[in-house]
């Protein structure tokens, strides 16, 4: 179990966004975007505290729990996403319009320090001197991998996708504790060299997610999902899974719990708004899990405990009777 204070301290760190969401050319919806809005909201349902860093412009349209820093001379980021009914057509064809400005070291001037920190960029607005003040303001650093590797066409903005070995934040993956990436980002990762360095978390959507370590590797079971909009699913995986951390749950059950709130937030458009009951439900049975867990001798790695438990599948069980 990750070492942690009374009261669990997250810091997440990205910008919000204005998302469109476009099919065959027709505008389906507008919503807010960014992984901390949906991270935020995840941790948010699980009663998880947290702090969010986030950037928007004069122009930001949406209310929220965590206020942003205004930045007055920008725009928000605003991202198009072109999906199409042509099934030879990739998922998504995803478009930077605007970027409102990057969330530098100084804009990290905290006290204290936090447990965990969420490095969820989504239009390159982080450093890598961001990511290094995050290290050392917080316990346990996770960062999703397209925060690191997208790059952005200068014409129309369209994102593409850099090997992790090309940027800048590659010296910096021996400190981080937990790397996301998607089954799309994850060639681009080495996942077998970052592995060696970090535990890595591989979404595959459908079938759910493998979590591989320096010394093993597990296939942790998805939650059936009739999907409606991709968008923010890994995000509300990542905040899912940190918050099984936070609970003390080990590695597999948190990274179950991730599966679960990703499956939720595919069958809605845009941000996913959880239901009350079905979240008490989710925390009752966290907090029992975790009782259960309190004095257990578990088998760990750099903080974290990997050891599948035995009930595992059981959670899985209680999960999808609450959904």
């Amino acid at each position: 179990m990750v070492t942690q204070s009374q009261d669990p301290k997250c810091l997440v760190v990205g910008n919000y966004c204005h998302d469109v969401l476009i099919k065959d050319d027709a505008v389906l919806a507008e919503s807010l975007g960014g992984a901390v809005s949906f991270v935020s909201a995840t941790l948010d349902g699980l009663s998880v505290p947290s702090h969010c860093v986030a950037k928007v412009g004069s122009d930001f349209a949406y209310p929220v729990d965590h206020q942003p820093l205004l930045i007055p001379s920008s725009k928000t980021t605003l991202f198009r996403a072109h999906f199409s009914s042509k099934i030879s057509r990739q998922d998504r064809v995803l478009k930077r319009v605007h970027a409102c400005d990057s969330i530098s070291s100084s804009d990290l001037s905290f006290n204290s320090k936090f447990d965990f920190g969420l490095a969820v960029g989504v239009a390159g607005e982080i450093l890598p001197e961001t990511l290094e003040k995050m290290i050392d303001l917080c316990g346990l650093v996770l960062v999703d991998i397209q925060a690191l590797i997208r790059e952005f066409d200068a014409v129309d903005g369209t994102v593409r996708l850099v090997e992790l070995k090309q940027t800048d934040f590659f010296r910096l993956l021996p400190k981080i504790g937990v790397l996301k990436a998607s089954a799309e980002e994850a060639p681009y990762v080495d996942v077998e060299e970052a592995r060696k360095w970090c535990c890595v978390l591989v979404t595959n959507g459908k079938d759910g997610c493998t979590v591989y370590w320096k010394d093993g590797d597990l296939q942790i079971a998805p939650f059936p999902a009739i999907q409606v909009d991709p968008t923010g699913a890994g995000d509300s995986f990542l905040g899912g899974f940190v918050a099984g951390l936070v609970h003390g749950l080990a590695v597999p059950d948190a990274a179950l719990l991730g599966n679960y709130f990703g499956s939720l937030t595919v069958a809605q458009m845009g941000l996913p708004e959880f239901d009350s009951r079905l979240l008490e439900q989710v925390k009752d049975e966290v907090e029992r899990r975790r009782l259960q867990c309190l004095g257990c001798d578990m088998g760990q790695d750099d903080g974290l405990n990997f050891v599948k438990p035995l009930d595992h599948e059981e959670f899985h069980t209680v999960l999808s009777k609450a959904k």
